[in-house]
């Protein structure tokens, strides 16, 4: 009879049940951040940051 696959923990020791209720919790938090006013001003500030990094670098 075939072992179960072990799903991957990348290491952090952390059981994927207790990853997939964390996720439950924040996802539709981080959802609704990114959804806001304030979500979408901090998000252009970081990716006018990206893109300056960028061509600092090329």
């Amino acid at each position: 009879m075939p072992r179960k696959k072990k799903p991957n923990d990348y290491g952090t020791g952390i059981p994927y049940y207790e990853v997939e209720a964390l996720a439950c919790v924040l996802l539709p938090e981080i959802q609704a951040f990114f959804e806001s006013e304030e979500g979408q001003r901090e998000f252009a500030e970081w990716k006018a940051q990206q893109e300056h990094d960028e061509e600092k670098q090329n």
